[in-house]
């Protein structure tokens, strides 16, 4: 009897736990868990980039080109047209030679005619104000006194001829004797006063029965 009532009170736990777990699938829905879904990294931006616009091509000649004749001899190129290494070891007043190139659009050619865009050039070593005076060409000026005594000077500014090569400027200021003075140069101006001392002197002199004397030339 006792042994009976044991097993029906065994039944009776296993009954209420079936139940149990009966009620716990109704309420879960009896749906499987989904594993959670991992976050998507966000993808890198993209970095656009812009095509820098072509600068335009420029047709522009540049001004020094009107003073260097095309396809002529590079060593007679005027000063404009080249560019030239300084030589450290020229010696005031002797020949030295120059490392010289083209500047762009420059053409020049050897004595071979062979295109030619770098070169050497010979020349006396010496700054362009020491050029003779027949090597530049200077500003005049018509408000100084050139008749006077002692000669007057006046501020002239001096450029180099163009197929004459020299160190250091090309532009520079000198010093120069006023040289025309009523559209007559120096010299004739100056014959014609002494001419007209002169007869005077001479007219002076001969009414008063003496000889005429010379007039001191102007330093």
């Amino acid at each position: 009897m006792a042994a009976a009532a044991g097993a029906l009170l065994g039944l009776g736990r296993l009954w209420r736990l079936l139940l149990f777990l009966s009620q716990f699938c109704v309420l879960s829905g009896g749906e499987h868990s989904q594993p959670l879904a991992q976050p998507v990294k966000d993808a890198a931006p993209t970095r656009a980039f812009t095509a820098a616009p072509r600068a335009p091509e420029t047709t522009e000649i540049p001004p020094y080109v009107t003073k260097c004749p095309s396809n002529g001899l590079c060593s007679r190129l005027p000063a404009d047209c080249i560019d030239c290494a300084t030589n450290f070891s020229c010696v005031y007043g002797k020949p030295a030679t120059f490392d010289c190139a083209v500047k762009p659009s420059v053409t020049c050619v050897d004595r071979e005619l062979r295109a030619q865009e770098s070169f050497v050039i010979n020349m006396t070593c010496r700054f362009c104000w020491q050029l003779p005076e027949t090597d530049y060409e200077c500003t005049s000026s018509t408000s100084c006194m050139a008749v006077s005594c002692p000669r007057q000077r006046y501020a002239a500014n001096c450029t180099v001829r163009d197929h004459i090569h020299c160190l250091g400027n090309r532009t520079f200021p000198k010093m120069l004797y006023c040289n025309w003075t009523g559209g007559y140069k120096w010299s004739t101006a100056l014959a014609l006063r002494f001419e007209k001392l002169d007869r005077g002197d001479i007219w002076r002199n001969y009414t008063n029965g003496t000889q005429p004397h010379t007039v001191p030339p102007c330093l």
